[in-house]
């Protein structure tokens, strides 16, 4: 049977995307940035003095990021604070966008990166890392390239673009049991070189069907970083 997306959506079509830069005045850079229902914004602090002074690197600034979802942005509510999930997904978004920074040039210092994700309808960590690309980018943080994310899936025989929360929980019943079918691979791309900084597999698949995903995620990756570059260039046109 041939799968049908919920919302309607083609296999390749992303869900509305909304991307603002300069959201949280105070801080040195910031943005939103969201894929349908999911929503991420991100504040960008430094670089800045790193205390206390024994963790300082005299060759490199360090990338300090901080991913969570806010209590109320889930249908059941989040207990406060940070989760072994979230310590995992600020970990892995770090290293996602350590690639683009050019952190020899702040030695002893910090960059802080704060993303909350204040409605989530899954793909959120690819919502996080688009977010704190653009804000880290408003931040004047000198930076070779932009890092693009988004949720490939593998729902029955279909590959499809940004997976919504109902397509993530998809089931099929086998054997007289409901079982899980769908795959999902968040991805992120480096803007220019198209290089992978990010690749994760929750569930099974093929390897044919893994060079598919791959290439869906690099042409929405591409769609992305355009939306991403005309918030930026947005916000600087309304600076002049």
């Amino acid at each position: 049977m041939t799968y049908k997306r919920p919302d309607k959506r083609e296999y390749d079509e992303m869900r509305k995307i909304e991307a603002k830069v300069g959201i949280i005045k105070r801080a040195d850079g910031s943005a939103l940035f969201s894929f349908g229902n999911s929503k991420a914004i991100v504040a960008v602090y430094g670089p800045r003095k790193l205390y206390p002074q024994h963790l300082q690197n005299p060759q490199k600034c360090l990338l300090r990021c901080y991913y969570d979802l806010a209590s109320f942005s889930v249908a059941e509510r989040k207990r406060p604070g940070p989760s072994r999930r979230s310590t995992e997904i600020s970990y892995v978004t770090a290293n996602a966008l350590k690639p683009v920074i050019d952190l020899e040039a702040f030695p002893g210092s910090v960059i802080d990166v704060y993303i909350l994700i204040i409605q989530a309808d899954a793909s959120t960590r690819c919502a996080g890392i688009n977010a704190a690309s653009m804000a880290l980018a408003h931040a004047g943080i000198p930076m070779k390239e932009l890092v693009t994310s988004v949720s490939i899936g593998k729902i029955g025989d279909a590959i499809v673009a940004d997976l919504a929360k109902e397509e993530e929980d998809y089931t099929i019943k086998k054997d007289g049991k409901e079982m899980k079918a769908a795959t999902d691979i968040p991805f992120a791309f480096l803007s220019r070189s198209e290089k992978i900084s990010l690749m994760q597999l929750d569930g099974k698949i093929s390897y044919d069907d893994l060079k598919k995903a791959i290439k869906l995620a690099r042409k929405t990756s591409k769609k992305i970083v355009e939306i991403q570059e005309q918030a930026l260039k947005k916000v600087k046109e309304d600076k002049t």
